[in-house]
């Protein structure tokens, strides 16, 4: 079976279980799942249910994809993604998002947690991002090019649409929520960053590094989606003065914000 045929039959899977065509995707990050128990009327299938599916094995991260509403919006959400350094080829890591492409699905909101390199920034901040640096030493698009999903050179000069960041900032002003602005910088991992790579990365233009999205939202550009993409601050990833950093605290972190985020995503997929 090649590519395009699983795709397929993975989109034929999804569509056979839910009631309607999602206004919206989500990519869920890593501890902010909890989103999912927010969709109503919810359709839950498993990962290893999924034809060509690959499975979550990071902390985490479910392993579930919830169909339903949130407001009158009808979603389809991914409780957990996929990362590069799980050991999954970035064909592998992206497959969800050309399932949501080639199902019709215009809008794509991706979120991740990151750790925070511009000094104005606080654990616990939300992000919206405006731009991104691919430091992960790969590209989705690498290969053969899919001509039924985009073009072999993609323009990448409005990869965060801007007309949903401003409505992302307009729904946080109205709700109390306080976000911020900035570029993403992504490294393949799993090991956290040296305090000498992050002042390369912060002399680069970034504001937070993670080790996720950039795949996805390549991907998605590729197949003319809309996007945004919202960071989670778990932690300030400072090079002077650097602290020890594991999981845990980053999924801890990530749990404190979760109030807020839901919030905010509920009412950008609400209002949209």
């Amino acid at each position: 079976m090649n590519f395009y045929d699983k795709i397929r039959e993975s989109s034929e899977l999804i569509k056979s279980k839910i009631s309607k065509l999602p206004d919206t995707a989500v990519i869920l990050g890593t501890g902010l799942g909890a989103l999912a128990d927010e969709i109503q009327e919810s359709v839950v299938i498993n990962y290893s249910d999924i034809p060509n599916f690959p499975i979550s094995t990071a902390p985490g991260h479910a392993g579930k994809l919830i169909a339903g509403f949130i407001g009158k919006k009808y979603v389809i959400a991914m409780s957990g993604r996929f990362h590069y350094y799980e050991g999954y080829s970035m064909t592998e890591v992206t497959f969800p998002v050309r399932v949501f492409n080639y199902m019709g699905i215009d809008t794509l909101i991706v979120s991740n947690a990151c750790g925070g390199m511009n000094p104005d920034f606080r654990a616990g901040d939300l992000m919206l991002i405006t731009d991104h640096i691919n430091m992960m030493g790969d590209n989705p698009l690498i290969g053969i090019n899919f001509n039924e999903f985009g073009p072999r050179f993609p323009d990448m000069s409005e990869a965060y649409n801007r007309g949903l960041i401003k409505h992302a900032e307009q729904v946080a002003s109205s709700i109390g929520v306080d976000v911020k602005r900035g570029v993403y910088v992504s490294v393949s991992g799993p090991n956290f960053e040296t305090p000498a790579e992050l002042r390369m990365l912060r002399a680069l233009g970034a504001d937070a590094v993670g080790m996720s999205t950039v795949p996805e939202v390549i991907v998605a550009r590729h197949g003319s989606m809309r996007v945004l993409g919202i960071s989670c601050v778990t932690d300030m990833a400072i090079a002077d003065g650097l602290e020890p950093l594991d999981g845990q605290k980053v999924i801890e972190t990530a749990n404190r914000a979760k109030p807020k985020f839901i919030s905010l995503i509920k009412g950008i997929i609400d209002k949209l």
